[in-house]
């Protein structure tokens, strides 16, 4: 969650958990006593070879091990089981043949062994430019506060945003009992300026298989119609109905028809011309073409003009893509929108129907928008994020991002900017944009 508030729809499932872990130890035969061996220093070749070697010579029994590299620095933390009188031998064996690589060994046996890996409940993504050590110290003691602990924190991007997932740990909470620290970190995100999305853990998390988007302001910058307007010489007057429309103040309906009127006569080559100049959202494509190497459905539901979101949906190969009709006779506008209006109701309806369709269950869905239309959307959706959104979109959605990039949104589902890069690199795709050239707001 971002800056806004706690989210009042099905997202507050995320807030029901429970936590289960198995103590290793008690998997020990006898004769053989838990201990806890680490191995930091610089990675180079032949550390972990070594450290199994004299581990096997020991007859060691492995429990649980984790390793991981960080700038060149290796860090290899192990629980085994070994004989409690092998220890200072086994310990100045390691040290030897360990030591020319440069790196160093501490083991010592577990008295008191706890469960082991407990299971992370949530996680928490930290998006920011910058994020600074301030910003980690305040979200570790809003985290403390509620009594949650941080297990494991790695970083998710250095580009275009600094993004860091925290793994954390909440005590089962009652129903709902995690709804406080959700808000506390909203309001916290909101006053620090950086965005917090807080999604639920495990297998929950890595399900999603569809996602739906909306299109004005979210995949791509701006407003179409609005576009369409100022071909017609009425850009400020539709401006000012499209912002009432997304903050809620008017029915969608009645403020498109009122807006569509104002392109009454306009030659239907405009549609071409604006659907050639729309930009799409910084990391769009990106985005798209990430989550479809993932086994994404990805599709538009948009209250704008399929005739313009057509040649968008085949350049980007949706998989689907809905949108209100423009009425053309005689190759001019008429200013009327014909068939259904595709209103906040029927962007929720389509979410359903597409996921329907491919035989995806709601839980499974995520939906990107930006206004008050997009909050049934939202609300449906198994993941609803808000993209640089209204206060009212803000008030519902599980995650809001404000940084004018959409690969935030793959930053949020624990999709890192390494694993971004190394699938662009494989195909041919890879490309920074300079920083400089990177849009404001």
């Amino acid at each position: 969650m971002s800056p806004g508030s706690a989210p009042s729809h099905p997202g507050c499932k995320n807030d029901t958990v429970t936590t289960s872990a198995t103590d290793l130890s008690d998997t020990l035969p006898d004769g053989l006593s838990p201990a806890v061996v680490t191995v930091t220093g610089p990675d180079r070749p032949g550390v972990s070879a070594a450290f199994f070697h004299v581990l096997s010579t020991y007859g060691v029994q492995l429990l649980d091990i984790e390793q991981s590299l960080f700038r060149g620095g290796l860090s290899l933390a192990a629980f085994i089981g070994c004989s409690a009188d092998d220890v200072p031998a086994l310990t100045a064996a390691l040290t030897d043949a360990l030591d020319p690589h440069g790196v160093r060994v501490d083991l010592h046996l577990d008295e008191h062994p706890a469960a082991t890996r407990p299971r992370s409940t949530h996680a928490v993504v930290v998006l920011g430019n910058p994020v600074t050590a301030e910003h980690i110290s305040r979200i570790g003691r809003t985290l403390a506060d509620h009594g949650a602990n941080i297990d494991t924190i790695r970083g998710v991007a250095d580009y275009p945003v600094t993004g860091l997932e925290l793994k954390i740990r909440v005590a089962n909470p009652a129903p709902g009992g995690g709804v406080a620290l959700r808000k506390d970190l909203a309001a916290l995100a909101h006053e620090i300026a950086v965005d917090i999305a807080v999604e639920r853990a495990g297998l929950a998390r890595r399900s999603k298989r569809l996602i739906c988007f909306d299109v004005d302001s979210t995949l791509v910058q701006g407003e179409v119609i609005e576009m369409l307007a100022a071909h017609a010489g009425r850009e400020k007057e539709v401006a000012e109905v499209t912002e009432r429309a997304m903050r809620g103040e008017l029915d969608f309906a009645q403020s498109l028809h009122e807006r569509v009127r104002a392109l009454e006569g306009l030659d239907v080559s405009v549609i071409r011309e604006v659907a050639a100049d729309v930009k799409l959202t910084p990391g769009a494509r990106t985005t798209i073409r990430t989550l479809k190497r993932l086994g994404y459905r990805c599709g538009v539901v948009s209250g704008g003009f399929i005739q313009v979101i057509e040649p968008l949906a085949r350049e980007l190969d949706l998989d689907f893509a809905r949108a209100n009709t423009l009425e053309i006779a005689d190759g001019k506008l008429t200013g009327r929108v014909i068939g259904p209006v595709i209103d906040r109701e029927a962007k929720a309806e389509s979410l359903k129907e597409f996921a329907w369709s491919n035989g995806i269950k709601l839980h499974q869905t995520v939906a990107v928008g930006d206004g008050a239309n997009d909050i049934a959307m939202l609300s449906t959706a198994g993941l609803g994020i808000a993209f640089n959104a209204k206060p009212a979109l803000r008030e519902v959605a599980d995650a809001s991002v404000t940084h004018p990039f959409l690969d935030e949104v793959l930053f949020i589902l624990g999709v890192s900017r390494d694993e971004i890069e190394e699938a662009d690199r494989e195909d041919g795709t890879y490309r920074r944009v300079p920083r400089g050239e990177f849009p404001h707001g």
